[in-house]
């Protein structure tokens, strides 16, 4: 809450706020990271928008037919999601972009709406092994019960899937750990399992 306060009053123009969901909530798809970027959504209010990460992901939304329009970095850029939404496991920016056990389980219950609210939804995509944990919990299940693995497609109950990838921050890609081929990867079998189901 201190460091969410000082966020405040060092940049009374950003966005400095829970950061709500982008994307139509009739969408097969939902993307889960982890929580706005200080400098990214924590400033533009919309997730993965300003900062690198945002730069892989909607470019990659676009080419597999997920996002039209042009990203541009800011929240007023005409990005339009299609068939899919996004949103995070903590809504509010962490102090040091790292979020804790606490903030996770205390924004819980917004990840449960998000996916009771989503009639249509077939395919989560967990950016990281917090928000892929962060999403078993909050589906009643345990961790154990299908351990995070970049690529993987975990079949749940009620005829979702659940999908893993490293997150596409800057760390990730700079290191190698996440290219964009292996990010694309995963896309497609996403988009695959969409298209044509199992």
């Amino acid at each position: 809450m201190r460091f969410r306060a000082a966020a405040r009053a060092a940049h009374p123009g950003w966005h400095n706020a829970p950061v709500d969901s982008f994307g139509p909530a009739g969408a097969r798809l939902l993307v889960v990271g982890l929580a706005p970027g200080l400098k990214g959504a924590n400033r533009t209010g919309r997730p993965f928008t300003g900062d690198v990460a945002g730069d892989l992901l909607y470019v990659v939304l676009a080419d597999f037919g997920f996002a039209r329009g042009d990203y541009a970095a800011r929240a007023d850029d005409r990005l339009r999601l299609l068939d899919c939404r996004i949103t995070n496991a903590v809504r509010c920016v962490p102090p040091e972009n790292k979020p804790v056990a606490a903030e996770v389980n205390a924004c819980r219950r917004f990840l449960r709406a998000e996916i009771d609210g989503m009639p249509n939804l077939r395919v989560i995509l967990a950016l990281g092994t917090l928000a892929h944990s962060a999403v078993l919990r909050t589906l009643g299940l345990r961790v154990a019960s299908a351990r995070f693995r970049h690529g993987a497609l975990h079949a749940l109950a009620g005829g979702l899937t659940l999908a893993d990838s490293y997150h596409c921050s800057r760390y990730n890609t700079n290191t190698g750990r996440l290219t964009e081929t292996m990010f694309r990867d995963v896309f497609a079998n996403v988009r695959d399992r969409l298209d044509h189901g199992d």
